[in-house]
């Protein structure tokens, strides 16, 4: 009876640890040969999870180049869904090995995380009807309704810096927006123009819309991931090098953008 109950206690020493050797918090994204990358859910052209289950995405894409050139083939990608306010949660809780979702580098987000790259550079933009040719500034906006999603900064950015008059509507995502575009409710949508021309480009919505083409703001995206790995950051670093000089970051940034007629900006430097 004893030495059934040493066993027991036993085993359960051994799947306590298994489990908190496969646990999200002391792997830092990876298990074995598969590895956790965080991305957008919801973002067209940048991040999509499609209906039958597989991702999409400019995103997407350079997750799954980096992913290779450390090691890991498609099949062995989990992918995470990476909401903008969880991100730096993600990286450091260990829930994922890196995020790449549209994660613009800033100083603030620098002191909680680190970032490889950048790997795109877009700006605020735009997105209007495509026979409207009433807004070809963001001045113009003082006696237009400008929609974009609740909280969002770069609506704030337009309201308070620099269209003071416009109507700002804030609703739940950026599809409403889009009807309501469509419909005529509102008059442009504002966001990144990397985020805009993913949805222009839907098959749907092709021909549609356009981007007005404005550079209200430097948002360059970088791959964030925890703070103090240098050698993955090293890594990555160089396999978006890589991406760029054989010829695959223009690839992908046109088969993801290309029907939108979004005029994007060539491949920033990596900052080593």
């Amino acid at each position: 009876m004893k030495l059934r109950s040493t066993a027991a206690a036993a085993a359960v020493v051994v799947l306590a640890l298994t489990a908190t050797a496969c646990g999200s918090g002391s792997d830092s994204g990876s298990n074995g040969d598969k590895i956790t990358i965080g991305i957008k859910f919801d973002q067209p052209g940048l991040g999509l999870k499609t209906p039958d289950g597989t991702y999409a995405g400019f995103d997407v894409d350079v997750a799954k180049y980096v992913a290779k050139e450390l090691g890991y083939s498609e099949d062995k990608i989990n992918w995470k869904q990476a909401p903008s306010a969880e991100r730096e949660n993600l990286i450091k809780n260990g829930d994922v090995k890196f995020v790449v979702a549209s994660y613009s580098i800033n100083d603030k987000r620098k002191k909680e995380v680190d970032f490889a790259g950048p790997y795109f550079l877009t700006h605020q933009d735009l997105l209007v009807r495509a026979d409207d040719n009433s807004i070809t500034k963001v001045e113009d906006l003082n006696s237009k309704k400008l929609c974009s999603v609740t909280g969002s900064t770069s609506a704030q950015n337009v309201k308070e810096k620099l269209a003071p008059k416009a109507n700002l509507q804030q609703l739940g995502g950026y599809s409403e927006c889009l009807t309501g575009l469509e419909n005529k409710a509102v008059d442009a949508l504002t966001t990144d123009a990397s985020i805009l021309a993913g949805y222009a480009s839907q098959k749907e919505l092709q021909g549609k819309f356009k981007l007005v083409g404005l550079k209200m703001s430097d948002e360059n995206y970088g791959i964030g991931l925890k703070k103090g790995d240098d050698e993955l950051r090293g890594k990555i670093n160089k396999a978006l090098e890589k991406m760029v000089s054989d010829g695959t970051w223009e690839k992908l940034v046109k088969a993801n953008f290309g029907p939108s007629g979004y005029k994007y900006e060539a491949a920033p430097k990596v900052q080593n």
